[in-house]
Formats: C-alpha cells, sequence, structure tokens
C-alpha cells in the first residue's frame, strides 16, 4: 500500500481549502487523503473519511462526539482522531488546517505519530507559544497570518507554501544510515555543556549521542523516544527542568518527569546538573514574589534564579523518590563542586549549602541496593573528572546487556 498525504481539517468551514492544499499535493503526485474532524457531523461531500467515520474511532462511540458542548466536542474528536491515525497504515504525512479549536483537536494526534514522519499544521496561532500543540514531536507549525477562512491573495500563498513543505518532506530523499549503533539521549544546558561535550566525545565512537536541551519539551522528547524504545540507555546529566517545575519557571517538563524511567526500566545514569537555577524570561517578566532573589541575567530573554537550600531540599526528595521507583539499573552522580558553570567557586550561584542540602535529601530519600546508587565526587559538574565518572558508570551498566557496546 502507497503511503498518502493526510489532509485534517473541518469541511463545514474549511473546504475549500482543503481542497486547495490537496490539488496542490496532487499536482505533486501524491496520494491524498482530506480527513473531516467537524463537530456538527454532515456530509460535506469534500471528504474521502468523513466526520462520523472518524468519530466511530472514539473509544466511547461517536455520541461522544456529536453533543452540545463545543469544548467537549472537539476534545472528543481530538480524541477520536488519535484513534483514527493510529489504524491507518498509509500515512506518508499529514497537514492540518484551523484556528485555535482546529489546532487543539488536530495536534494530539499528530504527536502520536514517530518521529520523522511529516507532520505541517496551518494555524492562526502559529505565532505565539506553540509549546502546548508541538509538545515533544517534530510538528512544524506554519501561522496563517490571516484566518483560515477563504482562499485570497494572502492565504493562497500560505497554504500552497505549506503544501509544497509538505510535499517536498515526502518526495525528497533522505539517505539512510544505519551504522549499528544503539542511540543513548543526553541532557544539556548552556551551564553544563562542557560536561555533555566530553561525556559525548568519549562515546560517540560506540553510540549514536542524541543531545536534548533541557527546555522542558527537550526533556519530554527524550523521554518519549526512551518510551518508544529508540533510545537505550540515558544519562540525563542536566535535570534542571525541575527547577522551574517547583518554582514556576518557563522550562518545566512536567510532573511526569522521570516517570519513563521506571516504567522503562531503561538503563540510567542522572545527576544534578543545573539544579542551582530557575528560568524566567525578560527581567521585568520574574514574579514579584522573586525579585529580591539572587538573579542572573543570561541574556535579554532569559533571567536566572538562584534556588535556595529549601528548595534543593524539596527537590532532592521529589528526584529521591522517583528513583525509587526505577526498576532498572540507577546511578545517581553528585558533583559536590557545584552543579553548573554558575555553581563554581568565584561564579554568581557558587552556594556550598544550597548544594547540600540538595545532596542530603538525595542521600535520605533514596533506597540504595545494588542496582540503585547514589555516588558524589569533589568536582564540579564540568570537570573532566566528572565526565569520566559519568561515562565509566553509563558503560558499567550497559555491560549488563550484551547486546551492547561495552
Amino acid at each position: 500500500m502507497g503511503f498518502k498525504a493526510y489532509i485534517i481539517g473541518t469541511c463545514d468551514t474549511k473546504a475549500a481549502e482543503l481542497r486547495y492544499v490537496r490539488g496542490l499535493l496532487q499536482a505533486a503526485g501524491l496520494d491524498t487523503v482530506i480527513v473531516d474532524v467537524g463537530t456538527r457531523g454532515g456530509d460535506h461531500g469534500t471528504a474521502d473519511i468523513r466526520a462520523v467515520d472518524v468519530a466511530a474511532c472514539h473509544p466511547d462511540g461517536p455520541q461522544e462526539v456529536f453533543v452540545n458542548d463545543r469544548g467537549r466536542a472537539v476534545a472528543a474528536m481530538a480524541e477520536a482522531l488519535r484513534g483514527l491515525l493510529a489504524s491507518r497504515s498509509d500515512i506518508g504525512g499529514v497537514i492540518g488546517l484551523g484556528g485555535s479549536g482546529g489546532t487543539a483537536l488536530i495536534t494530539p494526534a499528530m504527536r502520536d505519530l514517530d518521529v520523522g514522519v511529516p507532520k505541517v499544521m496551518v494555524s492562526t496561532v502559529a505565532s505565539g507559544n506553540v509549546a502546548p500543540y508541538v509538545g515533544p514531536s517534530d510538528i512544524a507549525m506554519i501561522y496563517s497570518v490571516t484566518d483560515v477562512a477563504g482562499i485570497n491573495r494572502i492565504s493562497r500563498r500560505v497554504l500552497g507554501n505549506a503544501a509544497n513543505a509538505l510535499a517536498g518532506m515526502l518526495k525528497g530523499h533522505i539517505p539512510e544510515v544505519d551504522d549499528g549503533k544503539p542511540a543513548i539521549g543526553l541532557s544539556m544546558f548552556g551551564v553544563t555543556t562542557d560536561c555533555v561535550g566530553q561525556v559525548t566525545r568519549v562515546l560517540e565512537s560506540d553510540y549514536d549521542c542524541l543531545v536534548f536541551h533541557a527546555t522542558g519539551t527537550g526533556g519530554q522528547s527524550m523521554e518519549k523516544l526512551a518510551d518508544s524504545g529508540m533510545i537505550t540507555g540515558l544519562l540525563d546529566i542536566t535535570t534542571t527542568e525541575i527547577c522551574d517545575l517547583f518554582m514556576g519557571g518557563i522550562f518545566s517538563a512536567g510532573e511526569e518527569r522521570l516517570d519513563v524511567v521506571a516504567r522503562t526500566a531503561v538503563p540510567y545514569v542522572g545527576s544534578v546538573g543545573a539544579l542551582d537555577m530557575v528560568n524566567f524570561g525578560a527581567l521585568d517578566t520574574v514574579p514579584a514574589a522573586y525579585r529580591q532573589r539572587l538573579l542572573y541575567e543570561h541574556n535579554p530573554q532569559v533571567t536566572l534564579m538562584r534556588t535556595t537550600p529549601e528548595e534543593n531540599a524539596r527537590m532532592g526528595r521529589w528526584i529521591g523518590e522517583k528513583l525509587n521507583r526505577c526498576k532498572g539499573p540507577v546511578r545517581f552522580l553528585l558533583p559536590e563542586g557545584g552543579v553548573s558553570l554558575l555553581d563554581a567557586p568565584g561564579q554568581p550561584f557558587h552556594d556550598p549549602e544550597a548544594d547540600a542540602a540538595l545532596f542530603e535529601a538525595l542521600e535520605e530519600t533514596v533506597e540504595q541496593t545494588a542496582q540503585r546508587q547514589l555516588i558524589r565526587y569533589p568536582f564540579n559538574i564540568n570537570d573532566p573528572e566528572f565526565a569520566t565518572a559519568l561515562v565509566e558508570h553509563f558503560r558499567d551498566i550497559m555491560s549488563t546487556d550484551p547486546r551492547r557496546p561495552n
């Protein structure tokens, strides 16, 4: 069965736009499928898969979709669309068209698709915060400029560019490289770059090293790939996203951070990288309650706040409880010389008392076993000796599987 371009939108309001995109994709030689996700039902003569057929994929039946409550209907149709796309074996790529409701409806199903499957979302909200829509996936968001409400001199170009972008993704050749190396995930921040770089340079001869920026979605993406089995081991050196979860920063990965490690038993070497800082936007966006704290302007768009001993103790207990649920091999390394570039002696965030509170809370909480260990080292996280220790522990836990290089 050949792969097809799926075009998704509400046929009761966007039929002309959906047909326009289909025409461009067909002109490029692609087979297409228009999917109607309208929540009013009806057959508008445009769709290859009607709204009623999509709704039938809802786990509780189509009656959950066609209700007299738009919010409920949109949420239910989003769930139904996830079921529909999961059932199809001919999806080559997906393009969605929508406003705020359509974007919220279509993107959850896009996120379910494997990384690498082309995904384009033309949306009226794509110039704002798109993290809730994109999440840990590779959706390409394109701002529609005008509303998605008819074909005009602006929408013709924007929709045309989006259609041609999807066509290029589907028809373009990406050389496959299979070097036989298993993939591993590493978490990094600017203030732990030296450490991760040293680790990567040592391991890259044996592993395909995937480095994730710890900006919330970075941690989510890393764990999503581990959950899918695409990553065979984790070097979670930079757990800073937990600071933003606790203190309301802009780079939280959510309450689920580390849950994948417990659920999958993926081999895990972790550390406390950048747990000295909470991330906010520009200086004037720092919440009033934090204005008198120790702040550092990382750049005009990012302001960092030093975490306190009390906050570090809370995070240490939270991390420890997560690690206790892990069934696979765990090594969690503690750098006594500082948890980031800014936490080194003489640097603005150097605070041995705060670090000690973090380490002590971890040691009091983690139930250590032969499989689950905390190890202290008298180095800063970016020192070569600490990077060497991370590599040694990672090679040790990975060597327990004969299929992995040691």
